[in-house]
């Protein structure tokens, strides 16, 4: 599902080096993550705002314009989308690392880096990977429940909580989820920061991110179920919370994957 650019020429280049890594690991990336949003909080306030206003938006529109029972699968799976809204976190954490000038103004410099056509193509990836999961969980709704809009609120959730096919239909409904949570961690938990963090191509960062879960699989998978558990949280009330949710585990990631890409040995490949 997502976009990437195979490389110009047919000699692989060195892989890129992967550490192996354990809960401590993770511990420190989301202490590190934290101590980043508490000292540019004030910086990226206004960037902050933009994914609980996209998931306002979007709930008003599912609870006005679309049908009901495309709700949840919409505010779930604006998740999905989470990497790609992180990107400007990751250059953030980056240059404060690099003890460089972090204002709010960098937020945008992944726009202009030499990465930017890689960035752009996981990019349409990950919308068209949102898009099908959208597509599929209609089509898990009409397989299980009847196509005859529900009355209200109050009529929607009695026949998806009280009836047998509403319970099978949130069983399929949320492993159909859970796989493409898997799919969107395995590809981007390490892309997105790499892309940021030089010049290379989405092949590379791809299938970097790939052998980075394949080495860390149990990491991985302890980081995924981290960063759903807080977004559940940051939801909660009304999507607010993510203001501050989403630029910690943007800045958080960052981190892990420095953590995860051993960056120095990378340099002499």
């Amino acid at each position: 599902m997502v976009a990437v650019s195979a490389p110009a020429s047919s000699a692989a280049p060195p892989a890129v080096p992967i550490r192996r890594i354990g809960p401590a690991d993770l511990r420190i990336a989301l202490r590190m993550g934290w101590a980043d949003f508490t000292a540019m909080r004030g910086d990226i306030l206004f960037v902050a705002l933009i994914y609980p206003l996209v998931g306002l938006i979007t709930a008003f529109l599912a609870l006005g314009g679309l049908p009901l029972h495309l709700f949840f699968p919409l505010a779930a799976g604006l998740s999905l989308m989470g990497p790609l809204v992180a990107v400007g976190f990751y250059e953030l954490a980056r240059r404060r690392e690099a003890r460089m000038e972090s204002g709010w103004s960098h937020f945008f410099d992944p726009l202009r880096s030499a990465s930017f056509g890689s960035l752009l193509g996981i990019a349409i990836g990950m919308i068209a990977l949102f898009g099908s999961w959208i597509y599929f969980a209609g089509a898990i709704h009409d397989a299980f429940m009847t196509n005859v809009p529900p009355p209200s609120v109050g009529a929607f959730l009695a026949r998806v909580f009280g009836t047998v096919q509403g319970w099978e239909m949130m069983i399929v409904g949320n492993l159909v989820g859970l796989a493409y949570a898997i799919v969107t961690l395995a590809l981007t938990w390490v892309a997105m920061p790499m892309l940021v963090d030089r010049p290379t191509d989405s092949w590379t960062a791809i299938s970097t991110s790939l052998r980075a879960m394949a080495v860390n699989p149990a990491m991985a998978a302890r980081w995924g179920l981290t960063v759903a558990v807080l977004l559940v949280l940051g939801s909660i009330p009304a999507f607010v919370g993510l203001a501050v949710v989403l630029p910690w585990l943007g800045y958080a990631t960052w981190h892990l994957y420095t953590r995860v890409v051993d960056r120095e040995a990378w340099a002499r490949v």
